[in-house]
């Protein structure tokens, strides 16, 4: 379905139907330890409760990451060139503006997994970068086996953005799938991927367990939401959220702790749930220079630049499909 919002604005629903939602938890729930997939996450309320957390004081990465893009989009634009911008997971979609101005790109296009949220962000873009046509796409990135046939991007030059280090909250082998099918959703085109660096364990686990709470609530919507989407009856207060950097796998593992012995109805199913036990929410894996580049190359890209910040907290790679 494509529907049309302000000024050059369009928008294309392809948001997957509940049944596979109920599929992907029942799938989750059987795995150990138990974990959904990260974008469930981020429905309405859980899109906003997230920009809450990129404003918190501890999470600096969202703040780093636009000073960088602002810094060096005008050499990023000259290295990689231009054409149809596609961002994979926009939210926001704050950081693509200085692309947007730099590289004067023939269109945007915007996928995101909520569709509010998206027209949202991108009707704000659209009114600040009027001359530059944009496509909404509301979907799971991660499954999409091919960009709509649409005015935009046909027979168009891509070139992938992806910050925010959303890579993080992949495995490696899942990570190296989703950079595969993000080269050929980019039909050959490069790609300029956003990814955090590790750090200190004191740092990192601020980042994910703000003092204010958002980190935790936003984990928490989680449990609301398949209380309202699945008809499951979670009661929140009996889990406890938990921020562990975990130095061996690098990354940070976030996680709805069960307070006691429980049993949960989802979708009309029981789940047993003991004391202590993790449901995991997501991962978030801080990639090194090294490990960065080769996760690139095992994924069928060649690795030609990166820019950081002064610090190098974080880093932008620029990435080309391999031959």
């Amino acid at each position: 379905m494509t529907t049309q919002t302000p000024a050059r604005l369009q928008l294309i629903d392809l948001h997957p139907p509940s049944e596979d939602i109920r599929r992907l938890v029942q799938d989750g729930l059987q795995r150990e330890p138990r974990q959904l997939p990260a974008w469930f996450l981020y429905d309405n309320k859980g899109s906003r409760l997230f920009d809450q957390i990129c404003q918190q004081p501890e999470y600096s990465l969202t703040r780093t990451e636009i000073a960088l893009l602002e810094s060096a989009a005008a050499d990023m634009a000259r290295a990689i060139g231009s054409g149809v911008i596609v961002e994979f997971g926009a939210g926001s979609a704050r950081k693509v503006g200085p692309l947007l101005k730099a590289m004067q790109p023939s269109a945007y296009v915007a996928l995101d997994i909520s569709a509010e949220h998206l027209r949202r962000s991108t009707s704000a873009l659209q009114t600040q970068h009027p001359g530059v046509p944009m496509l909404g796409i509301c979907c799971d990135h991660s499954q999409l086996d091919v960009l709509p046939d649409h005015p935009l991007i046909r027979g168009t030059r891509r070139v992938g953005f992806f910050p925010g280090s959303s890579l993080g909250n992949f495995t490696r082998d899942e990570a190296i799938a989703l950079l595969r099918r993000f080269r050929d959703l980019l039909d050959g085109g490069p790609m300029l991927l956003g990814l955090d660096q590790p750090k200190s364990r004191s740092r990192l686990e601020a980042a994910y367990n703000d003092a204010a709470g958002i980190s935790a609530a936003f984990a928490h919507n989680l449990l609301q939401r398949l209380n309202k989407d699945l008809g499951a009856n979670f009661n929140p207060d009996m889990f406890r959220y938990e921020a562990v950097w975990q130095e061996a796998e690098s990354r940070v593992r976030m996680a709805l702790i069960s307070e006691s012995n429980q049993t949960v109805s989802v979708a009309g199913e029981p789940w047993t749930f003991s004391a202590g036990q993790p449901l995991v929410t997501e991962y978030s894996v801080k990639y090194s220079v090294k490990m960065a580049r080769e996760l690139a190359e095992d994924a069928g890209w060649r690795w030609c630049q990166r820019w950081h910040d002064p610090a190098d907290d974080l880093s932008m790679h620029w990435l080309e499909a391999a031959d």
